[in-house]
């Protein structure tokens, strides 16, 4: 597929790398030389150096012919423009823009559309980040939580801790505990590296668990894997920007919610824009503040500022002062893998829920949902089953006859309304939404490939 990327700050060099390796034929547009020769040097792509927007710097870049256009520049006016141009100049099928203004977010259904903003598909970050983190919320002790199929199946990382139910023994065990709920592990990270999860696999303690089920089910299963946590009540949220608020206003309706902002102005309106929330202006790296606001009486602080240093180290505090969970927002890659093994409990990234949401639109085939993992190393993917016996390689097969590429998992099945846990012989049908775990995420093009339909024996 021939793509061009404008802007290659953090989401464009990180997408490029994703699609790089995948046979596209990728470009990338950037007023920065420096970065953009910097990539070019690290992968086998082109760089056109210009302003995204401009429609000879787009023709340059390959626009006439290009199948796909993503707009991920730190300038939305930018993005859009470019999607604009695009349509009217190059006819070009498909375009996603990156958007990071609430302002601009709040008409998104009347303004994207062709006849006014032509964008196809529209990335929000922001937004990515506050259902993420609410999910989390949802799911004490969780590491992770990601839903497919509208909600229905459920794919959760916890760790294994001392005292959980099945920490000692073999995954068979599992359905002994839980005999009334089918769930199956797809992926089990031990010191950072993947195992094969069998039946005669045993949880060790501190093991990254994956496992997939019904959604209704997932609170069950995790108290098998660790002590299930008491639900989160009291939470502090650091940061009233967009994210902050966003979260704010989900929380409020359920638990008890304070918010510090820096900024006098902005914490008078947030306080006449929540309604139960609390909110006061300060410093959460201040630790008088802290004391005197009872953080160790919170079970979460939540610090989701601009600030990526700032967001560390007022969570570090947090936990020093007896906070129960501390969740950091973090926007550079480098900073993530700093805090795991700390105090810090979660690092929630905005590039990799937006490099997921990405992918969804940009892979190959009917793939519905795509989830980048391990710092983009691993990947889980919804994908549907198309054609029949005749002309796919998985229509009417069962799971253990379907050759997977190495490390590929089958998690789980969802036929209408319908979950079905994979086992060995469950078979798939035609329209079934089939989630798969890919430890290397090197084999998705046959993954791909394993689903694709063959159009001369499709009748």
């Amino acid at each position: 597929m021939k793509i061009i990327i404008i802007g290659a700050g953090q989401v464009g060099g990180t997408l490029a790398e994703n699609l790089v390796g995948e046979r596209n034929d990728i470009t990338i547009i950037d007023t920065n030389a420096e970065t953009l020769h910097e990539l070019q040097d690290k992968m086998d792509l082109q760089v056109v150096i210009g302003n995204g927007s401009h429609p000879d710097i787009l023709k340059q870049a390959g626009a006439e012919d290009a199948e796909l256009i993503i707009a991920v520049s730190s300038d939305d006016a930018t993005n859009m423009l470019a999607c604009q141009i695009c349509y009217s100049l190059f006819n070009t099928a498909n375009k996603i823009a990156r958007i990071r203004s609430s302002q601009i977010l709040r008409y998104q259904e009347e303004l994207f559309q062709s006849k006014n903003i032509p964008v196809d598909h529209v990335i929000a970050p922001e937004q990515l980040v506050t259902r993420d983190i609410a999910r989390l919320i949802d799911y004490p002790g969780a590491l992770q939580v990601l839903e497919f199929a509208q909600g229905k199946v459920s794919l959760v990382a916890v760790k294994a801790y001392y005292g959980g139910l099945l920490v000692g023994h073999a995954l068979s065990t599992l359905r002994e505990h839980i005999p009334n709920v089918d769930t199956r592990v797809a992926a089990i990270y031990r010191n950072g590296k993947p195992i094969r999860p069998l039946g005669t696999t045993v949880i060790e303690a501190d093991d990254e668990v994956f496992f997939i089920a019904a959604t209704i089910h997932i609170r069950t299963v995790m108290n098998e894997l660790q002590k299930l946590e008491a639900s989160y009540k009291r939470i502090m949220i650091a940061g009233g920007g967009n994210i902050g608020a966003g979260l704010a206003k989900i929380l409020e309706k359920n638990h008890q919610v304070k918010l510090i902002e820096r900024s006098p102005k902005r914490a008078e309106h947030l306080a006449s824009e929540l309604n139960d929330t609390l909110v006061f202006t300060g410093d959460s790296s201040d630790q008088e503040l802290l004391l005197e606001e009872h953080i160790d009486q919170f079970d979460v602080f939540i610090a989701v500022t601009n600030d990526d240093e700032a967001n560390i180290m007022s969570s570090l505090l947090a936990k020093r002062l007896g906070v129960r969970k501390a969740m950091v927002l973090i926007q550079r890659s480098a900073y993530i893998d700093l805090v795991h093994g700390s105090d810090i409990d979660i690092a929630v990234s905005p590039q990799h829920a937006t490099i997921s949401a990405l992918l969804t639109h940009v892979r190959r085939g009917s793939i519905d949902n795509v989830y980048s993992l391990r710092g983009g190393a691993a990947e889980a993917i919804e994908i549907i089953a198309k054609g029949d016996e005749k002309s796919s390689k998985v229509v009417g097969k069962t799971i253990q006859s379907i050759k997977l590429p190495p490390g590929t998992t089958i998690g789980a099945i969802v036929r209408q309304e319908e979950v079905l846990i994979a086992h060995s012989n469950t078979t798939i049908m035609s329209e079934d939404h089939v989630i798969l775990f890919l430890v290397n995420k090197r084999y998705i093009y046959d993954v791909e490939k394993l689903f694709h339909v063959d159009a001369l024996n499709f009748y």
